[in-house]
């Protein structure tokens, strides 16, 4: 934007005859600035126009004051939507937290005849270990009665074989 003394030197140059170059310039610039030259250009230069310096300068600042309000407005109500969208976010990431915390496995109603039916499933099991256990333990015994009549045998075969040499020697 160019500066409140260079707008008041092109405007007193329009005064004196020097307009078409000063609507030209303003013209070129709201086309630069992308801003409708047809609307915005006879509007600063209605503002320029006036009398004394000081009503120039005082519609300057009330135009420039209104700019920075809807622009500071403008900002105000970006920063809502931006906040009020954040909160949406939130909202949703804690209603979907909600429901999975909800969605929890529930326990399986079983009846009494399952249950018994379990209970003699894992009792059938538990004899079959049963009846292995014995088995082994049967067998353990076996080899050890069988390591016991080995030794007994021995011992018999032994104890005959010194009677038999006490016998020789009484003779």
């Amino acid at each position: 934007m160019a500066a409140p003394s260079a707008v008041a030197a092109a405007a007193s140059s329009e005064r004196d005859g020097g307009g078409s170059g000063f609507e030209s310039w303003l013209d070129g610039r709201l086309e630069a600035l992308g801003v409708d030259r047809a609307v915005y250009g006879a509007y600063i230069l209605g503002v320029l126009q006036e009398e004394e310096e000081e009503e120039k300068l005082d519609a300057l600042q009330g135009i420039l004051s209104a700019f920075l309000e809807i622009v500071e407005r403008w900002s105000e109500t970006q920063n809502v939507v931006t906040k009020v969208k954040k909160e949406d976010e939130v909202q949703a990431i804690a209603t979907l937290i909600e429901k999975q915390a909800q969605i929890v496995v529930k326990p399986r109603m079983v009846s009494e005849e399952e249950k018994q039916r379990k209970a003699a499933l894992l009792a059938q099991y538990a004899d079959r270990d049963t009846l292995r256990d014995e088995s082994q333990r049967k067998k353990e015994q076996d080899k050890l009665q069988r390591e016991r009549d080995k030794l007994a045998k021995q011992e018999r075969k032994e104890k005959e074989k010194k009677r038999t040499q006490r016998g020789e020697r009484k003779r």
